[in-house]
């Protein structure tokens, strides 16, 4: 369910290399929260960087919303890049497994189409 590679990169080489790969498969990413800027905001000490890039393929988001409006909940697809004692690690959790969650079997071409894009977004921002 859960698709995790670690990097040596730092954090601005891998968010330039996401941002290049995501360009690369037609993915656009709709905005980036920094959870250690955005708790630090809020008066919370959270010192381990954290960012959740927010991906989308508009029309594959089509595809799935004109299937089932519910699988709004699940999108725009997620990739999030924490730091770890060794570096960073760059996760995603699979299209495949949470459209599964959905019961529309019909979509699963969608989401296979989708979690080859996200694996390969993953790999050559880690790489």
């Amino acid at each position: 369910m859960l698709y995790e590679v670690s990097t040596r990169k730092s954090l601005e080489e891998i968010d330039r290399a996401l941002h290049e790969a995501a360009a690369r498969h037609k993915f656009g990413i709709l905005t980036v929260h920094d959870l250690k800027e955005t708790m630090r905001l809020k008066g919370v000490d959270f010192s381990r960087d954290c960012r959740i890039y927010e991906v989308c393929n508009p029309q594959q988001a089509k595809r799935v919303l004109e299937a089932e409006g519910a699988i709004s909940t699940a999108l725009p697809c997620r990739i999030s890049v924490y730091a770890c004692e060794d570096g960073y690690r760059i996760a995603t959790l699979l299209p495949t497994a949470v459209l599964g969650l959905f019961g529309k079997p019909e979509l699963k071409s969608v989401a296979e189409e989708v979690e080859a894009a996200i694996r390969a977004m993953v790999d050559e921002a880690a790489a």
